[in-house]
């Protein structure tokens, strides 16, 4: 009997969580999702997508309870504009660029293809929506090929889009996150070529939250959940520096 009050008591307690995800954590998400609802009863429910666009959502009402952002700039400004709940803001995740194409042998040294211009198509994300377009455009200017590459851009309004840009071939290659083409160390598919971080600014991840999740016990145990070792390990196989 008491199994079975505790049982039923979880269930009553159990609640949705509304997480906004940037674009390029997403497939970590998706495998941290089961994990957490195992260990807690509670529910994610997952939206994926550039950080610039949740952010406009957000100050127009949407209802997420928790923004995994893909900076660090925009959960201050959620904080800054009272969008968020102060003292819940961290860094869960630092992550990493790459020039990836979906051929296996097309990129070895990515500087010196990017320097030859023997491609006819680069993905970017767009810098004013999307923290790792913003990093594409940094390291781009900083190896002084920017003027050369900018020519051949096929833009996306978020990493996912950029992705796939290259994933079915409408670009032969693209600046996309580690996480969307490797774990536990190597390319799950294609080619690619680890972009040296003196390249661009560190791509911090910040998780916030927000107004609409303040009272939901539920949106802050995922908040803890992400500080703690089964989201650690997740975060690790997909190339995600400590944060």
């Amino acid at each position: 009997l008491a199994g079975v009050l505790v049982s039923l008591t979880g269930a009553a307690c159990a609640a949705d969580v509304l997480v906004a995800v940037a674009a390029n954590f997403t497939v970590p998400a998706k495998e941290l999702a089961p994990i957490f609802e195992k260990k807690t009863g509670h529910k994610l429910v997952l939206s994926f997508g550039s950080t610039g666009m949740f952010y406009g959502q957000i100050k127009n009402g949407a209802d997420f309870d928790v923004l995994l952002a893909a900076d660090d700039k925009t959960p201050k400004k959620a904080l800054d504009e009272g969008y968020g709940v102060k003292g819940t803001s961290f860094t869960y995740a630092e992550g990493k660029l790459v020039l990836w194409s979906s051929d296996a042998s097309k990129v070895t040294d990515g500087e010196a293809l990017l320097k030859s211009g023997s491609f006819n198509k680069c993905a970017v994300a767009n810098p004013k929506l999307a923290p790792y377009g913003l990093a594409a455009y940094e390291s781009l200017k900083a190896m002084g090929l920017f003027e050369k590459v900018q020519p051949k851009f096929v833009e996306g309004d978020n990493i996912g889009k950029t992705f796939n840009f290259v994933k079915t071939g409408n670009a032969d290659i693209g600046f996309v996150a580690l996480s969307q083409v490797s774990k536990n160390g190597k390319f799950t598919s294609g080619s690619g070529w680890m972009v040296p971080e003196k390249y661009y600014n560190p791509i911090r991840q910040d998780a916030v939250l927000l107004k609409n999740g303040k009272n939901a016990e539920a949106a802050r145990a995922f908040l803890e959940f992400l500080k703690g070792p089964e989201a650690a390990a997740v975060k690790k196989a997909y190339g995600y520096g400590a944060g």
